[in-house]
């Protein structure tokens, strides 16, 4: 998914200050692989999450999880769309944003 101007438009936030909005994108970039990431590693052993950790190539790692976590999309979509959610529930108080907020 690309978090840009267009992701802000889709979101409403494009009256955020134009200082912000890349420390926005980048926030919630960083939110959603935690979010993720831990959704993910809840069905997964400690060995399979050892062996998650030393694969460095990213077409390596999709080829891991349909492997080990073959519902690992659904919980991508489900996550992001859930933060989507979030976002416009609360686009109002983000247009307002101040910067020392971010």
């Amino acid at each position: 998914m690309q978090f840009d101007d267009k992701f802000l438009q889709e979101m409403g936030l494009t009256a955020m200050p134009e200082n912000l909005k890349q420390k926005f994108l980048d926030y919630v970039q960083e939110e959603l692989e935690v979010r993720i990431g831990e959704r993910i590693s809840r069905g997964l052993t400690e060995e399979q999450l050892n062996e998650f950790d030393q694969i460095s190539d990213p077409a390596e790692a999709a080829r891991w999880l349909e492997k080990n976590r073959p519902d690992y999309r659904e919980i991508v979509n489900r996550t992001i769309e859930e933060m989507k959610e979030e976002i416009r529930a609360n686009r109002e108080k983000l247009v307002g944003i101040q910067p020392s907020s971010l």
